[in-house]
């Protein structure tokens, strides 16, 4: 299948994928008794472009640790930096300009607005990132066939199968060409071929645009996969 060249949008800060530098992060929930302490002086370093796949048991923080990454959380004690960018600074319109510049997301619960076509899903996400009108059909209908979707435009995520809604969930965290993307365990609800085709389009699309990749994964399996992989253990990373 050939691949179409996606039309312009609003160009990345810089090119290349964004690097992250953690040191002594530490997060918690709750008060008191009831007090749950998540991450416990975190280092871990990701470098521009990068692959990294994050594991670790169930409630042992990578969730928690994505989310402080691309700015859904503020981080409560350590530093954490992103192209140098110190995330605890960030407020207001800055951080959501941040999420909105450098960040993708990619989860396992696809998050497509079901009233709406593949094609309005990514419309709606080209709005938010300041695409013009006039420019989101052709670019919503370029990036479905960067994710081999072409033919399927005009259906709702009910009319997709698992792996389909996660390859519509790809083009549109691609929508802005993030420099720094999210997956928190994008094969958690898609069967092995499904898993399979998510992951090599994931590769793909790192390598042809040079984003950094990082995976959440409690999969031994995607795991493997990454060049670099890092274990999350009683609220630290260990480095595998």
């Amino acid at each position: 299948m050939e691949r179409r060249a996606l039309p312009p949008c609003p160009p990345a800060p810089s090119p290349g994928g964004a690097s992250v530098r953690i040191r002594g992060l530490e997060h918690e929930y709750g008060s008191g008794a009831r007090r749950v302490h998540v991450l416990r002086g975190v280092d871990l370093d990701v470098e521009g472009g990068g692959h990294l796949a994050l594991t670790g048991r169930s409630g042992a923080g990578k969730s928690t640790l994505l989310a402080l990454v691309g700015g859904l959380e503020r981080p409560q004690q350590g530093e954490l930096r992103v192209d140098g960018e110190d995330l605890s600074l960030l407020r207001g319109d800055a951080l959501s300009g941040y999420r909105r510049r450098t960040v993708g997301f990619v989860f396992q619960h696809f998050g497509l607005v079901q009233v709406l076509t593949a094609r309005e899903n990514l419309e709606l996400a080209l709005s938010l990132a300041g695409v013009p009108r006039a420019a989101r059909a052709a670019r919503a209908d370029a990036l479905l066939a960067e994710v081999g979707l072409e033919g399927r435009a005009g259906h709702r995520p009910g009319e997709l199968s698992g792996g389909e809604q996660q390859r519509v969930a790809i083009a549109r965290a691609l929508a802005h060409r993030p420099r720094l993307l999210l997956a928190d365990e994008p094969t958690g609800n898609l069967d092995e071929e499904a898993s399979a085709m998510v992951l090599e389009l994931l590769e793909r699309l790192r390598a042809e645009s040079g984003c950094t990749l990082v995976v959440v994964t409690h999969n031994p399996a995607v795991a493997a996969r990454a060049p670099r992989r890092a274990r999350l253990d009683d609220g630290m990373v260990r480095i595998a």
